[in-house]
C-alpha cells in the first residue's frame, strides 16, 4: 500500500546512517562554533539556543519530579524563566534548579552520541519534536516566536538541505552546544560577584542544601566540561579514525 511504504521509506530516512563527514569538516565546525561562542555579537544572537536548553532542561526535570509546570517564559535578552508549583524544597526543587545551566552540554552530549553513530537525520528530527513539544509550554510571543525560528530553521535543513549542509549543520550545533553550556557558567559567577543575581539557580540551590552557591557553580562547570570532553571525543571520531590513530 503507497501509505505503508511511504511510512516505511520515512522511517527508514530517519534511522540510516550517514556516511562519516569529512574530517575537515569536523575541525571547522568546530572553529565556526568557538567562533560564535568566544565573540561578542553572534553569542548574542546564539545564545537563545542555549536558553531554549537551559530552559527545557527545567521544564523536564520539574516534569519527571512530579512537579506542575505551569509554563515557559524566553525573553529577548535572552534570559528565561520556568515557573512549576509543587514542594518549595526537597530532592524534585533541587534537581529542577540543577537541570537548567547542565541542560545545554547535556543536549550536546546527546547530540554528539547520536552524531557518533552518524545519525544526522534522527538528530534533526528529534530536536524538531523537542522544540515542538517546548512550544506548548511557552506563555509569551517572544518565546513562541524564538521556538518557530528555530525550529523551522532546523525543520528546513532536515527537510530540504544536502547530506552535506546536514552533516555541517548539524555538527556545528552539537559543537556549539557543549562549547556554549559552559561561557553561561562563567557569566554567572561573574554576574554574582557582582551583587547582580542574587536569586540564581546557584544562590536558590545554596537556600536549599548545606552547600554554598560556589559549590553548585562549581558543579556546573564540572558537568559542563565532562560533557565537551567526551562529546568531542565522540564527534572527533572521524578524524582520529582517518588520521589513523585508532590501528
Amino acid at each position: 500500500m503507497p501509505l505503508i511504504d511511504g511510512l516505511t521509506s520515512l522511517w527508514d530516512r530517519l534511522l540510516s546512517a550517514q556516511p562519516d563527514p569529512p574530517p575537515l569538516l569536523v575541525l571547522l565546525t568546530a572553529a565556526g562554533a568557538l567562533v560564535v561562542v568566544a565573540t561578542q555579537v553572534p553569542w548574542r544572537i546564539a545564545r537563545n539556543v542555549v536558553t531554549i536548553a537551559h530552559e527545557g532542561g527545567h521544564a523536564l526535570a520539574a516534569l519527571l519530579t512530579g512537579r506542575k509546570l505551569h509554563g515557559i517564559r524566553l525573553h529577548s535578552d535572552t534570559s528565561g524563566l520556568t515557573l512549576s508549583a509543587g514542594r518549595p524544597s526537597g530532592p524534585g526543587m533541587i534537581l529542577t534548579l540543577v537541570a537548567g545551566y547542565v541542560a545545554p552540554s547535556l543536549v550536546g552530549l546527546a547530540g554528539a552520541g547520536l552524531l557518533g553513530g552518524n545519525r544526522i537525520t534522527l538528530l534533526l528530527w528529534v530536536a524538531v519534536a523537542l522544540l515542538l513539544a517546548m512550544l506548548l509550554l511557552v506563555r509569551n510571543v517572544f518565546g513562541v516566536l524564538s521556538l518557530l525560528v528555530t525550529g523551522g530553521v532546523v525543520l528546513a535543513v532536515s527537510w530540504y538541505a544536502s547530506p552535506q549542509v546536514q552533516a555541517a549543520f548539524a555538527w556545528t550545533g552539537v559543537w556549539f552546544l557543549l562549547l556554549g553550556g559552559v561561557r553561561p557558567v562563567f557569566e554567572l559567577q561573574r554576574m554574582r560577584s557582582r551583587g547582580r543575581m542574587p536569586e540564581s539557580d546557584a544562590d536558590q540551590l545554596a537556600r536549599l542544601t548545606p552547600f554554598p552557591p560556589l559549590f553548585w557553580v562549581g558543579l556546573f562547570v564540572l558537568v559542563n566540561l565532562l560533557a565537551l570532553v567526551v562529546g568531542a571525543a565522540l564527534l572527533a571520531g572521524p578524524f582520529v579514525t582517518a588520521s589513523g590513530l585508532l590501528g
